[in-house]
C-alpha cells in the first residue's frame, strides 16, 4: 500500500502536457487569468493608458466574466511602482467588520469556534471599488467610462465561459447560488454556465455604468453612501448580518508604504499587515541564509524540505501577528530583521521536519484573481481582487449583479488573539501582490500567486525559482509545487503529481505528512503570473500559470 494518498478530480485535466513559453514585448504586458480581461488591459495601453488604467480595466472586466472568484463585492490590495520616483506605493482596500458586531453578539447567537462560513455575519464592508477609484485617482489617466468600457461590453454583449472558470462555476454555483438570497443572478437557466455557454450580466452591466457616469470620487459616493449602499445593507440585515449604512459610509481605502526584504541582492515587496505578504518575506528572510542551490536541484527531498520549513515559520509568525493595523502594531521590523531570520534559519534541521513549528516572538500582552501589468514606461502594478471563498456569501443584492465576500470568516473568536473579531476592524487577509526591485531600485519583476493561504507559498516558490535557479518567468510558474494546508505551521504538506516518487519518500522519511494532488484538485497550487523588465534593454518578459485559463498578451 502506498504511504500517502492520492487524491483525484476526474472532470477536468491538469495534466499540463501543454508547452507554454514566456512571451516578451516593449511596449506593455498584461497577464490575467482569463485571456478576455488581458485583453481589456491592452485595450486601455493601447488607448495611451499606464498601469494603473489597465490594472483597473482588468479587475472590472473579470468582475464579470469571472465572479465566482472576485468583484465589487470583495476587497482588493495593490502595489504599484513609479518608475518615474522608483518608488512602491501599497494600497490596502479591504474593508471593516460591522461596527455593531461583537463577540458577544456571536455567542449570543450560539457560534464558537468560527463564523458560519457563508452567513451574513461574515460580509465586511466590500473595499474592491473604492480601491480601484483612489488607484486612477493617484496614478491613473483615463476617464471610468473609458476602463469600464471593456466589463460593460461583456456583461451586456455577453462572454464564452472558459474551461478552469466553468468548473468553478459548477462546484461553488451549486453548493452556494442555489441556495443563497439572489444567487440566480448568476445562474444560466438555474444552472451554472458550462464550458463555452455565453453569459451575459444585465445587473452587473448596469451597475457598472452607473459607476462610469462621473469621476472616480462620484464612483465611491454612488456605492458607499447611494443606492448601492442601500442595496448591501438591506440584504445583510434581512440574512442576519449587522453591516450599516454607516459602515459604507465611512470606509476609506490606505495608501501605506510596503514591507520589504533583502534577498540574493534583490528586494522583495509585499503589502503590510493585515494582508499575509508579511509570511512570505519572513520565510524568504530565513531562506537567505540558506544556499538553496547547493542543496540539491529545485525538485529534490532536499531543497523542497527547506522551503517547506521555512514557509512553516512564516506561518506561525503571521498567523501570531498579522490583524488590523489601526488595532495591533505588528512588530514588522523585528520580524524581518536579518538576525532573526538567522535565527530560524538555525532551526530547521537539514533533514527532520518540525511541524509543531511556533511563533519567535510573542505577542505583547482561496478563490481570487491576481494580475499584472507593466506599461511602456515602466510603471508597474501587481494587484489581487478577491470575495475569499467561490461566490463569496453567495449573496447578490437585488438587480446588482455581484456577490458579497465573506472575509469575516477569518476573525478568530479567541479574545485574546490580535485578529479577534471586534466591530469596525479589518480580518486577517489571504490576497498579497508581489514586487521585486533590483539594488538601483529598477523594476525587476511584478508577480504573484492568488489562492488563499497558498499566496505566500506560491510567492516564495516563484521568487527563489527565479533568483536562484534564473528560471523566466514561465519557467517559474511551470514548476511543481508543495502547499502546506491549510496555511498553518503544523498543516499536512500536499504535492503536485509529477514530483519524483523518491523524492516524496525522502519527505515522508523525514517526517512530512505528504497528500499528492492530482486532476482539479491541483488547483489548490494556485494560479500565477509574472512580467519581469530588463534592466538593460527594458524588453518585458511575461508568464502565465498553467494552472488557470489565463493568458499573457504584450505590444511592441
Amino acid at each position: 500500500m502506498s504511504p500517502y494518498e492520492i487524491s483525484d478530480c476526474a472532470s477536468i485535466d491538469f495534466t499540463f502536457n501543454s508547452r507554454r513559453t514566456p512571451v516578451y514585448a516593449t511596449k506593455g504586458m498584461v497577464a490575467t487569468s482569463q485571456p478576455l480581461a488581458t485583453e481589456a488591459g491592452l485595450e486601455m495601453l493601447r488607448a495611451g493608458g499606464n498601469a494603473a488604467d489597465a490594472a483597473i480595466a482588468v479587475a472590472s472586466a473579470l468582475a464579470v466574466i469571472e465572479p465566482c472568484s472576485t468583484g465589487l463585492g470583495g476587497d482588493a490590495f495593490a502595489l504599484y511602482y513609479s518608475q518615474k520616483n522608483k518608488k512602491i506605493s501599497a494600497l490596502n482596500g479591504s474593508g471593516k467588520s460591522p461596527q455593531n458586531l461583537s463577540l458577544e453578539k456571536v455567542a449570543a447567537l450560539g457560534i464558537s469556534g468560527s463564523l458560519p462560513k457563508r452567513h451574513a455575519l461574515t460580509v465586511n464592508v466590500p473595499g474592491a471599488l473604492a480601491m480601484w477609484c483612489d488607484l486612477i485617482e493617484r496614478h491613473g489617466s483615463l476617464p471610468l467610462s473609458t476602463i469600464f468600457a471593456p466589463a460593460i461590453r461583456y456583461a451586456e454583449e455577453g462572454f464564452p465561459v472558459s474551461p478552469v472558470t466553468a468548473h468553478m462555476w459548477k462546484e461553488d454555483g451549486d453548493e452556494v447560488l442555489k441556495t443563497s438570497p439572489g444567487g440566480s443572478a448568476l445562474l444560466l437557466n438555474g444552472e451554472a454556465p458550462r464550458t463555452g455557454e455565453i453569459m451575459t450580466s444585465k445587473a452587473m452591466g448596469d451597475t457598472l455604468r452607473k459607476l462610469a457616469e462621473g469621476s472616480p470620487d462620484d464612483a465611491k459616493k454612488l456605492f458607499y453612501k447611494g443606492e448601492i449602499a442601500d442595496k448591501i445593507v438591506q440584504i445583510v440585515q434581512d440574512n442576519g448580518g449587522f453591516l450599516s449604512k454607516k459602515d459604507m459610509a465611512e470606509h476609506t481605502s490606505l495608501w501605506q508604504d510596503s514591507i520589504k526584504t533583502n534577498y540574493r541582492g534583490y528586494e522583495i515587496h509585499e503589502c503590510p499587515p493585515n494582508g499575509q505578504g508579511l509570511a512570505a518575506l519572513i520565510a524568504l528572510n530565513t531562506l537567505s541564509n540558506i544556499e538553496l542551490d547547493k542543496i540539491g536541484a529545485p525538485d529534490s527531498a532536499e531543497r523542497l524540505h527547506h522551503l517547506i520549513e521555512a514557509m512553516r515559520m512564516g506561518f506561525a509568525d503571521a498567523r501570531q501577528h498579522i490583524a488590523d493595523p489601526d488595532v495591533y502594531a505588528c512588530p514588522t521590523d523585528k520580524l524581518l530583521s536579518r538576525k532573526y531570520g538567522a535565527e530560524r534559519a538555525a532551526c530547521i534541521s537539514p533533514d527532520k521536519a518540525n511541524p509543531d513549528s511556533r511563533s519567535g516572538v510573542p505577542v505583547n500582552s482561496s478563490d481570487t484573481v491576481y494580475f499584472c501589468i507593466v506599461d511602456k514606461d515602466g510603471n508597474g502594478c501587481s494587484l489581487v481582487n478577491s470575495i475569499y471563498m467561490g461566490f463569496g456569501t453567495g449573496i447578490i443584492p437585488d438587480g446588482l449583479g455581484f456577490p458579497l465576500q465573506n472575509r469575516g470568516h477569518n476573525f478568530s473568536l479567541d479574545p485574546a488573539h490580535p485578529n479577534v473579531l471586534a466591530g469596525g476592524k479589518r480580518s486577517y487577509h489571504t490576497i498579497i501582490p508581489g514586487i521585486c526591485l533590483r539594488a538601483d531600485h529598477s523594476l525587476h519583476s511584478v508577480f504573484g500567486v492568488m489562492g488563499g493561504f497558498m499566496q505566500p507559498q506560491g510567492h516564495i516558490q516563484v521568487i527563489t525559482a527565479m533568483l536562484d535557479d534564473d528560471a523566466t518567468p514561465q519557467e517559474a510558474l511551470n514548476r511543481l509545487r508543495f502547499c502546506i494546508e491549510p496555511g498553518e505551521a503544523g498543516g499536512r504538506v500536499c504535492t503536485e503529481e509529477g514530483i519524483p516518487e523518491e523524492t516524496v519518500e525522502e519527505l515522508i522519511r523525514m517526517g512530512h505528512e505528504i497528500d499528492i494532488r492530482k486532476g482539479y484538485n491541483r488547483t489548490i497550487f494556485g494560479r500565477g503570473q509574472i512580467i519581469t523588465r530588463d534592466a538593460k534593454t527594458r524588453t518585458l518578459c511575461g508568464g502565465c500559470d498553467p494552472r488557470s485559463d489565463g493568458q499573457v498578451s504584450g505590444i511592441c
